[in-house]
């Protein structure tokens, strides 16, 4: 049997952090807006005649072998996808062959776009029809497992549903808000340029030392995070209200509400690149995830794009041309002959 599954990445457009557990408790509940687009994980599982898991990565080159589903350990570079396979329990030996468009440390939710397409094909394997739910909550379950300390569910939600979104985190649960229909989607592609400004390098603001800065009310950090909920609110609005001006506004104030949040979410590298975009006519410009490095989505105006892209490259970043995926976790199992 052979199964391939698909996820698409995601751009964190305002609201990051917010949806940890619990973070958005704290705050009465938090509202994260990102848009999925077509940098996919695949993954393709072919099961085999012995007990034997092997499993491959196309982009990173690595190889992990075990007899047998008990010996499979998670460790080296394939120990999230080790790790994922041994919750779920195959009852066969497979081959797992993975592959992730984005850079590493993109920032763009690879590691949890790429979880997600394993989820799914392994489900479609051991026929457990999982709820999305189940996916999300189980998803974060091993994740943490894998990097001990807090995740946030925001990546899992984008992977699996596709579109533009704002993510409700509540009390009484999480809900899926599409944002953009056709037009919007067109005018958002337009407006924003992805680049990669090079690996993130930035650890200073984990999950856990945000939780834990929060909790403690150290410093300023409570009322960092208020500001970012109250900008979240607004990209929303701006979104539905198709006000791209706002939206340019906002995405330079969650920029600078990020940058307040913890030492090291900027570089020198980064601070130069966003100058130079800055300079070319660029708006607003962001890093995407935590911080330090990884991609950079910059809202350009009409008439700028070519010489936004120019400067960008010109100061050591690599453009990643992009469409938003109107689709979420994709999952084909190949016909038997």
């Amino acid at each position: 049997m052979k199964i391939t599954a698909t996820a698409p990445c995601r751009v964190d457009l305002a609201g990051g952090t917010l949806d940890i557990y619990p973070l958005y408790v704290f705050l009465d509940g938090g509202v994260t807006v990102n848009m999925a687009i077509d940098l996919l994980s695949e993954v393709r599982l072919e099961t085999r005649e012995d007990s034997h898991i092997r499993l491959r990565s196309l982009d990173t080159g690595a190889d992990l072998f075990a007899r047998d589903l008990a010996s499979l350990r998670p460790e080296g570079p394939l120990s999230l996808v080790a790790r994922a396979v041994r919750f779920y329990r195959p009852g066969v030996g497979l081959n797992v062959t993975t592959n992730n468009a984005a850079p590493h440390g993109s920032g763009l939710g690879a590691s949890s776009s790429l979880l997600i397409a394993l989820t799914g094909a392994l489900d479609a394997l051991n026929e457990t029809s999982l709820s999305l739910q189940q996916i999300v909550d189980w998803s974060a379950n091993v994740e943490a497992q894998e990097i001990e300390i807090p995740t946030g569910k925001q990546d899992y939600y984008a992977a699996l549903n596709g579109g533009v979104n704002a993510i409700w985190f509540g009390l009484k649960g999480n809900q899926v808000e599409p944002l953009a229909e056709k037009q919007t989607v067109e005018e958002l592609e337009k407006l924003l340029v992805l680049s990669f400004t090079g690996e993130s390098r930035f650890s200073g603001a984990s999950n856990w030392n945000m939780l834990k800065a929060f909790i403690e009310a150290q410093g300023q950090t409570r009322q960092h995070m208020e500001r970012i909920k109250a900008t979240s609110l607004e990209m929303r609005e701006a979104i539905k209200k198709r006000d791209f001006d706002w939206f340019a506004r906002l995405l330079d104030e969650e920029w600078r509400n990020r940058k307040e949040l913890a030492a090291g979410v900027t570089t020198e590298q980064i601070d130069r690149v966003m100058e130079a975009a800055r300079e070319a006519g660029a708006l607003a410009s962001k890093i995407c995830g935590a911080g330090g490095g990884g991609c950079m989505i910059t809202a350009v105006p009409e008439g700028k794009r070519e010489a936004v892209i120019g400067a960008l490259e010109e100061n050591g970043a690599r453009v990643l041309p992009f469409r938003i995926s109107k689709e979420g976790l994709r999952v084909q199992r190949e016909a038997e002959p």
